[in-house]
């Protein structure tokens, strides 16, 4: 296993694992959106750019999220 493929298997088991917490605090959601931010770097990296522009948009969809979702205060 090469350093790129190691690095889109963190990246992508990070995000779903924060995905699968998200319901438990709001960070998860923001954690989500920087795993998808990794996620797409592994995609453009890899040369499969239609996944590395889908977890980038993710990415923005799951900050839009957490801005909406935090405690104001």
């Amino acid at each position: 296993m090469d350093g790129l493929t190691l690095f889109g298997l963190i990246a992508v088991t990070s995000m779903m694992v924060c995905y699968a917490l998200e319901s438990r605090s709001h960070w998860f959601v923001l954690a989500f959106s920087g795993t998808c931010i990794l996620a797409s770097a592994y995609g453009f990296l890899q040369g499969a750019w239609p996944f590395g522009v889908v977890e980038g948009l993710w990415s923005v969809v799951a900050l839009q999220r957490w801005m909406t979702e935090r405690p104001k205060g």
